[in-house]
């Protein structure tokens, strides 16, 4: 349990010694390439150099810290770390391992052709669930994306992609496909859409059937700091749901570092 909250400190300390070289991630301002829209990885990849955290703040208490690095122009390495029931009451349940993400652009984005980027997401949301050795929401595994930018009163993201999560021990395995998009509004704000289509998630051990409709606002309130608001499960996919969606907030910083 000290190991686990030490882990915890150096991200809060990484994250507010970041704060004054951060740059925001929203808008038409936008300085860093979205690589999220709520829970969906898109094509976006930091520069080489470039160095992030985002906090993460969702039903049950869950919290998550993810880090990110640009370490070649085309090569992104993260890690990530959470708990249930960080926030409240309790016993704090953290996350057997970390999370992690890496990230390979395969194609830059061209005026007829989308960026394409290959990647690997051991993060899932929520509580692990130890009887069948998964997340609420499944990690995305491996996973192949396109992203493409139209300039439409603004500018229009939209990304699709396929993914194959290694949480198959609820005998679900099936590959799954997601699309999303993002719309900026204005120079400091964007809102974002998705829809996990849950197919590696419909056996009524977790999921409905019905998919994963997520959506979120992001607002670059200053240098350095973007904030978020998310709008979660809105289609009302998992069985244990009374309440309908959920409510989600992040943050996020980036630097340059090298």
């Amino acid at each position: 349990m000290k190991n686990k909250i030490l882990l915890l400190s150096i991200f809060f300390i990484s994250f507010i010694f970041s704060i004054s070289f951060a740059q925001g991630s929203a808008g038409t301002k936008s300085e860093i390439e979205p690589r999220y829209l709520v829970d969906m990885n898109t094509a976006g990849i930091l520069q080489k150099g470039m160095f992030s955290i985002m906090t993460e703040q969702l039903p049950e208490g869950v919290f998550i810290l993810k880090m990110d690095v640009g370490i070649f122009n085309q090569f992104n390495f993260g890690i990530s770390y959470g708990a249930a029931n960080f926030v409240g009451k309790g016993e704090m349940k953290f996350y057997k391992y970390p999370g992690v993400n890496v990230r390979f652009r395969l194609f830059d984005e061209e005026p007829s052709f989308p960026a394409i980027l290959l990647g690997f997401d051991s993060q899932g949301k929520g509580e692990y669930l130890d009887s069948i050795r998964r997340f609420e929401v499944k990690s995305p595994g491996f996973y192949l994306v396109a992203s493409k930018n139209f300039n439409f009163m603004g500018l229009l993201s939209l990304h699709g992609g396929l993914n194959y999560s290694l949480e198959t021990s609820d005998q679900d395995k099936n590959l799954n496909i997601m699309v999303g998009v993002e719309k900026t509004i204005g120079q400091q704000i964007s809102v974002v859409a998705e829809y996990d289509f849950g197919l590696n998630d419909d056996e009524n051990k977790v999921g409905r059937g019905r998919g994963y409709l997520n959506a979120g606002i992001r607002w670059s309130i200053g240098k350095g700091l973007t904030l978020g608001f998310d709008f979660r499960n809105l289609a009302n996919n998992r069985i244990t749901d009374t309440f309908g969606g959920d409510r989600a907030f992040r943050l996020e910083f980036a630097a340059m570092i090298f």
